[in-house]
């Protein structure tokens, strides 16, 4: 790796953080006026369409075929942007985007434990350790440091935002059972399936009266907001992020994941918030434990648990702890 790509690997992957980052509060002040379903669509609509016309560009337009893979391209593009999304944005309208990023960034952690339960590859003992005192701070961070459940006012949300977050664990660990499919095809064909179970589910979600449609002036009025979600932080971010693993490397990539939850924090500061003691101390353990645990890693293996492999094109292939917030 030569310092120019370093730094432009840097550049990518601090971009990316930060849209990531942001995705959160935009989130918040767009459900104020359309719906977790209806903005779901109106994200992944266009996203999936942009994704589809560079993959078409980049690999040819044979790429666009899912063919024998459209099956389970649809199943985990299902779980992952649908149930990530329209879950992730229910948790967000009645939490914190603060609350979200820190829950979010614990995605890499998460994984690992996931990979342990159901495929038996056990990390190393600091590692667990470290996912102990994160889960540990997410609990101080969302909780503000009071346990009975009657008081907490948004302890479901905060749940569905992980439960979000789960369906993307499951998203990212299905890329490695088809591993003949580069990561800009798995990520743009399964994009495309995804938004189109999103559309389906918010169809049925109307008819049944849980979900709202917009008028159009609402849509237009947040066009801003939507095209920020759909071009910057679904697609902008997802492509710099891909270049930037490819540039630096897994285990120096995943790090720059602890700058989402610290950009979440400072938009909360820079539009009033006020954080309690008890959520600082918290965020702090998470985001010093997801070091710890990348530090461990390269200890134990000098690797992350689920490295980064080459593709048959000889691209840089992402690896599921890796495929963050999409």
């Amino acid at each position: 790796m030569t310092h120019d790509n370093g730094l432009r690997g840097a550049a990518m992957l601090t971009f990316t953080a930060l849209a990531w980052g942001a995705m959160f509060a935009v989130a918040k002040s767009a459900l104020t006026t359309i719906d977790a379903f209806h903005l779901s669509a109106l994200r992944y609509g266009p996203a999936a369409v942009v994704m589809l016309a560079i993959l078409a560009l980049v690999e040819g337009p044979r790429a666009l075929l899912p063919g024998r893979d459209a099956w389970r391209l649809w199943l985990f593009g299902s779980l992952g942007f649908a149930g990530f999304s329209i879950l992730g944005f229910l948790g967000i309208a009645g939490s914190t985007p603060e609350h979200a990023a820190i829950i979010v960034a614990l995605l890499p952690l998460l994984t690992t434990l996931m990979n342990w339960l159901l495929r038996g590859r056990r990390p190393a003992g600091m590692v667990l350790v470290s996912t102990l005192v994160a889960l540990a701070g997410v609990v101080l961070v969302v909780t503000r440091g009071r346990f009975r459940i009657d008081e907490l006012a948004s302890w479901h949300a905060d749940a569905m935002v992980l439960a979000g977050a789960t369906c993307w664990i499951a998203y990212t660990m299905g890329a490695a059972t088809l591993p003949q499919l580069s990561a800009m095809r798995y990520t743009a064909l399964s994009m495309a399936f995804g938004a189109l179970s999103i559309v389906a589910i918010t169809v049925a979600a109307t008819i049944a009266g849980v979900a709202t449609a917009p008028a159009w002036p609402h849509v237009h009025g947040l066009w801003r907001e939507i095209a920020y979600l759909s071009l910057v932080a679904g697609v902008a971010a997802v492509l710099a992020w891909n270049a930037g693993i490819n540039a630096l490397g897994a285990a120096n990539g995943v790090l720059f994941i602890n700058l989402v939850p610290v950009t979440a924090f400072a938009i909360g500061v820079a539009q009033g918030h006020r954080f309690g003691a008890v959520e600082v101390v918290g965020a702090s353990m998470t985001l010093a434990a997801l070091v710890a645990s990348n530090l461990a890693g390269r200890v134990a293996g000098g690797r992350l648990p689920m490295p980064a492999s080459a593709s048959a094109s000889g691209s840089a292939r992402l690896t599921p702890s890796l495929r963050t917030c999409g």
